[in-house]
């Protein structure tokens, strides 16, 4: 385990460099500990692939303070978290902008590349680049493929794509260099709901294939941008 201080009033816990669900329970149970925790000055606990960064407010405690209080919550004997809650999302493989770049780089087929996908349980490592946008773990390497050389200006909301081991959603319709190889109809952020974003940290997701119709009608329900 490192400890270092990175701003004024942020202090990162790194627990090696190897991406990890074991490592990845840990920093979520030390993440739900601290953000439930009412430590004074402290206020908020964001996860990475291996790393867990807390912020505090400088005029109510110090590095120090916490750095005392993420030793000893990672010597104690917190409850690990085991019972993650599991998405079944639907993909329209027809939308696969790069499929057949991914089929071909791997010299393999369309359909072993959509089986591939499916055929994986992603966990939720945590969420960012842009609002829900979720980094997802467990990719089957078969189909880690590397990003584009040239960003695209603009990605549809829904989109899912690889970028070398991973593979993601894009939420909303954004500029993007992963290489697309279908569409949820899904939307993954209701701002208007109490919990915006569908996928939190620690959540897994299994994908199943649906056809353009299917597509079509559930985005409509759901509202997704089209």
């Amino acid at each position: 385990m490192q400890i270092q201080y990175i701003a004024e009033d942020a202090v990162m816990m790194r627990l090696g460099d190897i991406i990890d669900i074991g490592v990845h329970r840990q920093l979520i149970t030390l993440q739900k500990q601290i953000n439930n925790g009412n430590y004074l000055g402290i206020t908020e606990a964001v996860i990475g692939f291996t790393t867990l960064v807390v912020y505090f407010d400088p005029m109510h405690t110090s590095h120090i303070t916490v750095e005392k209080l993420l030793r000893d919550l990672s010597k104690s004997d917190l409850e690990i978290s085991s019972s993650p809650t599991v998405h079944h999302i639907p993909v329209c493989y027809d939308y696969g902008l790069d499929i057949h770049y991914v089929a071909n780089y791997h010299q393999i087929t369309v359909e072993e590349v959509i089986e591939l996908h499916i055929s994986a349980v992603y966990t939720v490592y945590f969420i960012g680049f842009s609002p829900g946008f979720p980094f997802l773990g467990g990719m089957n390497d078969k189909i880690a493929t590397p990003r584009k050389a040239a960003p695209r200006q603009s990605v549809e909301a829904g989109s899912i794509g690889i970028a070398g081991k991973q593979t993601g959603i894009y939420p909303g319709q954004s500029p993007g260099g992963w290489q697309i190889i279908g569409r949820t109809p899904v939307n993954l952020v209701k701002i208007n709901n109490e919990q915006p974003t569908l996928l939190q940290s620690g959540d897994q997701i299994h994908f199943y294939p649906i056809n353009k119709k299917e597509f079509l009608e559930t985005a409509n329900n759901e509202g997704l941008e089209q």
